[in-house]
């Protein structure tokens, strides 16, 4: 398997297609968020977790360089803010910083898997600061950032749907 070739696909398909959505979110109200349940990101704190979804944890497996966008060290972190509740997270001031957040992330992501190069994609092992005993190649890890951005695309698919916006399943696949 050409690691490489798979991940830079991977990325610009889910970027893609996330980029897109974008287009469809309502930027007067990105503090909505689903009635019922509990611990939901408001619209606009799940557009700021997609603009950080992929390229900095990209970054983190393949540098070794944990440290958050706001200067702190994931390894220093207490176990309740490795994973931290909705109300916690940062929300984006606009659709437009979203989207220019997310660009960088795009970018960040295909450097760093050009970066790590095929034999570190393919044979490395390294493991998640809230998984230590987990092990995988890099290129496993980064394929795992890639999913996550995937999720919350799908989150953000299921948002514009509750909404009432009109999203169909190419939209969620970038077919369009």
């Amino acid at each position: 398997m050409n690691w490489t070739g798979f991940l830079k696909q991977e990325i610009d398909t889910n970027y893609k297609a996330t980029l897109a959505l974008l287009d469809k979110v309502d930027g007067s109200n990105l503090a909505w968020k689903p009635q019922s349940g509990s611990n939901w990101m408001t619209m606009g704190q799940l557009l700021k977790h997609l603009t950080e979804a992929t390229g900095y944890g990209c970054k983190a497996f393949i540098t070794g360089d944990w440290t958050l966008p706001d200067g702190r060290k994931m390894e220093e972190l207490p176990a309740d803010q490795m994973m931290p509740t909705a109300e916690t997270l940062p929300s984006i001031e606009s659709v437009d910083d979203a989207r220019k957040l997310l660009t960088n992330d795009i970018q960040l992501a295909l450097k760093m898997v050009e970066q790590a190069g095929e034999d570190d994609l393919s044979h490395r092992m390294v493991a998640a600061p809230w998984a230590p005993n987990m092990t995988q190649t890099v290129g496993w890890m980064v394929h795992q950032m890639i999913q996550h951005l995937n999720q919350h695309k799908g989150q953000l698919f299921y948002y514009l749907k509750l909404q009432g916006k009109p999203v169909s399943t190419p939209d969620l696949w970038g077919a369009f």
